[in-house]
C-alpha cells in the first residue's frame, strides 16, 4: 500500500514539475517574442514628453507643475504646446565704492507648434519665445531647449521627447548601421553575417577535428587509455566559457596579429580558432557515445567480407551512428550561435560589414551582452529583437540539419 501510494505521488509530482516547467518556458518564450516584436507594430510612446530640467515651477498648457522631476505627458493630437516659468537672472553692478547685487525675474514663454503631417523629426517642431534661447538636437526624436546662463550648470533646460514610430522589419533585418544612441537606426544583417561566419567557420574548423577524434578514441584506442583521454575532454566540456575566451585573447589574438602582420589580432579568424576549441568536447563526447553505441556485429560482419579496420571504421561505423553524431553537430552549432563571452573578448566587435576573415566583427550575442545594462526605450526593444532574430536562426539551422539527418536514414 504504502509502496502504490509512493508510486502514485512521484507520478503526479513528476507531472506537476513537468507542466510547471513547461508553461515557464512558454512564458518566457512569450515574454521575448512580445517584447521583440513591439518595436515594429507600436510607437514609444503614445504621445509626446516633457522634461524639465533645473526648473522648478513650470506652467505648461494652464497646468502648473512644482518641483517635477518626472515626464510631463502631453495629451495626443495637441497642435500647440505652451510653456511658462519664472526665471531668475543675477547681475553685479559695481558701482566704485561697492558691488551690488540684482536679481530679476523674467517670464518665459515658449511655444512648441507640432506638426503631425511631417514624418521628418527634426521638422515637426516650430519654436516661438519671448527671449534668448538655444534650441540642440541631442538625438533622434529628442528637442532641447536651453536658457543661456554664466554658469552652465545652472542653465535651465527643456527637453521635447518626441514618440518614435514602429520600425521597419526589413530595415532592421537587412541595414548595415548600428546607432542606437545618437540617430536611432538599428540595422543588424552586419552583425547576422558576422554571427553565421563566425559559427559556420568554427563548425569546419571544429566538427573533422572531432569526428576523428571520436573515431580515434571509439575504435582504435585501448578502453584504458580512451577512458583517460574521456576524462580530458569532459573536462574541457566543464569549463567556462570565459576562459576560452581569455585563452583567446592572451594567445589565439597574439598569434593572428604576428602571423598576419595586422594592427589587432581581434578578428573574425580568433573568433573561429576559440569557437571552434570550444565546440570540440561537446561533439566529441557525443560522436563517441554514438559510435560505441553501434552493435559489434556491425563490425564483425564488414571485417568478415574483407574490409580493414580503418574501412568499416569510416564506412561502417560512422553511417551507423550519423544520429548521435548530427546531434552533436546541432549542439555544436547551438552552443558556437549563442556564445558570448569569448567572442566578446576576441573578435574586436565592430559592427561593421566584412568578408575578410582578418577584419573585427560583432555577433549577435556580443551586441545583447555589450548593451543591454544601459539600453532603454526603443534601444531595449531592439535588443530584444536581435534576441528572437537569433532564436529563428538557431531553429531554420537546426530544422534544416535535421531535415538532412531524416533523408540519410532514408537513404540508409
Amino acid at each position: 500500500m504504502n509502496r502504490k501510494f509512493a508510486d502514485v505521488f512521484f507520478k503526479h509530482l513528476v507531472s506537476i514539475v513537468a507542466l510547471f516547467s513547461v508553461l515557464a518556458l512558454g512564458a518566457i518564450l512569450l515574454f521575448v517574442f512580445t517584447q521583440g516584436s513591439m518595436p515594429f507594430f507600436t510607437s514609444t510612446y503614445s504621445n509626446i514628453r516633457l522634461v524639465a530640467q533645473r526648473i522648478d515651477e513650470i506652467t505648461v498648457n494652464d497646468t502648473t507643475y512644482f518641483y517635477h522631476n518626472t515626464f510631463i505627458d502631453i495629451p495626443k493630437n495637441t497642435e500647440i504646446i505652451s510653456i511658462q516659468f519664472p526665471n531668475i537672472f543675477i547681475d553685479y553692478i559695481d558701482d566704485g565704492d561697492d558691488v551690488i547685487e540684482v536679481v530679476e525675474i523674467i517670464d518665459e514663454a515658449l511655444e512648441i507648434r507640432i506638426n503631425y503631417n511631417e514624418k521628418d523629426p527634426r521638422k515637426m517642431l516650430t519654436f516661438i519665445h519671448n527671449n534668448e534661447v538655444n534650441f540642440t538636437y541631442p538625438e533622434s526624436y529628442v528637442h532641447t531647449a536651453t536658457w543661456p546662463h554664466a554658469v552652465s550648470a545652472m542653465e535651465k533646460r527643456i527637453h521635447i521627447i518626441l514618440p518614435e514610430p514602429p520600425y521597419n522589419f526589413f530595415g532592421f533585418l537587412s541595414g548595415r548601421d548600428w546607432r542606437p544612441d545618437r540617430d536611432k537606426v538599428f540595422g543588424i544583417f552586419p552583425m547576422i553575417v558576422g554571427t553565421l561566419m563566425a559559427s559556420f567557420g568554427a563548425i569546419l574548423l571544429g566538427v573533422p577535428i572531432a569526428l576523428l577524434c571520436a573515431l580515434f578514441m571509439a575504435e582504435f584506442l585501448k578502453p584504458k587509455y580512451a577512458s583517460v583521454v574521456r576524462a580530458g575532454v569532459e573536462l574541457l566540456a566543464g569549463i567556462p566559457s570565459v576562459v576560452y575566451g581569455f585563452f583567446g585573447l592572451m594567445v589565439v589574438v597574439p598569434f593572428v596579429r604576428n602571423t598576419f602582420n595586422i594592427p589587432s589580432g581581434n578578428t573574425l579568424l580568433s573568433a573561429i580558432i576559440v569557437l571552434a576549441l570550444m565546440i570540440l568536447p561537446t561533439v566529441i563526447t557525443i560522436a563517441e557515445t554514438s559510435l560505441r553505441a553501434v552493435p559489434l556485429s556491425v563490425r564483425e560482419a564488414s571485417l568478415s567480407l574483407g574490409a580493414s579496420k580503418m574501412q568499416t571504421s569510416w564506412k561502417v561505423v560512422l553511417p551507423h551512428a550519423n544520429s548521435g553524431v548530427i546531434a552533436g553537430v546541432i549542439l555544436g552549432i547551438s552552443r558556437a550561435v549563442g556564445e558570448t563571452m569569448a567572442v566578446i573578448l576576441v573578435a574586436g566587435n565592430s559592427p561593421h560589414l566584412s568578408f575578410n576573415p582578418l577584419s573585427s566583427v560583432r555577433t549577435l550575442t556580443s551586441t545583447i551582452a555589450m548593451e543591454m545594462g544601459y539600453a532603454s526605450g526603443r534601444h531595449s526593444e531592439m535588443l530584444f529583437s536581435i534576441g528572437v532574430t537569433l532564436f529563428s536562426i538557431i531553429l531554420i539551422l537546426n530544422t534544416i540539419i535535421l531535415w538532412y539527418r531524416k533523408r540519410m536514414e532514408q537513404e540508409l
